[in-house]
């Protein structure tokens, strides 16, 4: 996966304008008899410039380019610079510079003006990274904060992230493995808003090894991150050992298999969230220093309405991510009430009053 790094600069492309008109009227040796000889756009370009394309279509604004030099960002921008100006869409492109590795602003300013010579605008942001939740969601959070700055910077409506179909089959496995509900294993949608931004990923269905094959088909040499090869990352080793191997032992097609998967939960998980919205209002109420649910229309849900409803109550009103097995606790003072006390939460306390479950502050 890469979104912000940088990379070496392009071979320049063979000129269209090549092939001198000759004396027995053709020009040049790209025309025969009359037919036009140019070499065909190589399999991979195609599929990720009609990616793009896709897209792109109905976008209002620019877009940035999130870029990190890697071959998936790098095809990405590529494509981008051929198609959005067909589209008639601003395109810049965006390194975000983490400064976790020695030489990292040499290699952002190599991706910058790898980006140029593609034709893109381009600008190199330098970030901080905290340490809240380790090294890679720490360089994540800092990664998007400056592409969504750069985009309003830029007056752009869209953010283009280069994630591909492996990417998704590496974050469905990883939510496997640590138990984390359907939602994680919906993986990473194509298309989602946030604060008036929207974030694309138009490389979703696209394989690695296309990213790649674009990328030397256009003459282009991808920067390699060491980080991408680093066991000590849970990603890199479910990438290099556990996909593999599961390739191995099953036969191939697993990451289009898990990448399915993660299409037909997040379905599941957008019907969800649409029953959750037609249903809140009318059984949710203020509580003092809090809020409240009716016991009784919590009850009458399935279990997975209910559990849902729990953490999305809990999620929106104090900004708390519930476990399943805090989730499954305070579901039971609804369906196994015995008069159990209150349950501490992180950020906020669950308890049964009467005809109702009450969340306040802690």
């Amino acid at each position: 996966m890469d979104e912000g790094g940088g990379a070496p600069a392009a071979r320049p492309r063979p000129s269209r304008a090549s092939g001198a008109q000759t004396g027995n009227g053709c020009r040049g040796d790209r025309y025969r008899g009359g037919v036009d000889h140019r070499p065909s756009l190589d399999p991979a370009v195609a599929e990720i410039r009609l990616a793009v394309r896709t897209a792109l279509t109905g976008l209002d604004g620019g877009v940035v380019v999130g870029l990190s030099g890697g071959a998936d960002s790098l095809s990405l921008a590529a494509a981008v610079a051929f198609e959005a100006p067909k589209a008639g869409i601003a395109a810049t492109a965006v390194v975000v510079d983490h400064g976790l590795q020695d030489g990292s602003d040499a290699v952002a300013g190599h991706a910058a003006d790898l980006a140029r010579g593609l034709g893109l605008d381009a600008r190199v942001v330098r970030v901080e990274v905290g340490a809240d939740g380790g090294p890679e969601a720490a360089a994540r959070v800092a990664r998007r904060a400056a592409l969504a700055t750069a985009a309003r910077e830029a007056g752009a409506a869209a953010i283009l992230l280069a994630h591909t179909l492996d990417d998704q089959a590496e974050s469905v496995l990883l939510g496997l493995a640590r138990g984390s509900g359907a939602t994680s294993l919906a993986g990473m949608a194509p298309a989602r808003s946030d604060d008036g931004l929207a974030w694309v990923r138009p490389l979703l269905t696209v394989r690695r090894t296309t990213t790649r094959a674009a990328c030397a088909a256009e003459g282009l040499e991808p920067w390699d991150d060491p980080h991408n090869v680093d066991r000590r990352f849970a990603r890199v080793r479910v990438r290099l050992d556990v996909l593999p191997l599961l390739e191995t032992q099953i036969g191939p097609g697993v990451a289009e298999a898990l990448a399915r998967t993660a299409d037909q939960l997040r379905e599941d998980a957008e019907a969800f969230a649409d029953m959750i919205d037609e249903t809140i209002e009318d059984i949710v109420e203020p509580a003092e220093a809090g809020i409240a649910i009716s016991v009784a229309a919590l009850a009458a849900n399935p279990a997975a309405l209910r559990h849902r409803i729990i953490r999305h109550v809990v999620g929106s009103e104090f900004g708390v991510a519930l476990t399943r097995a805090q989730t499954l606790e305070v579901a039971r003072l609804v369906t196994g009430w015995t008069g159990q006390g209150p349950i501490d939460l992180p950020g906020c306390r669950a308890r049964r009053v009467g005809a109702r479950l009450e969340f306040t502050a802690a």
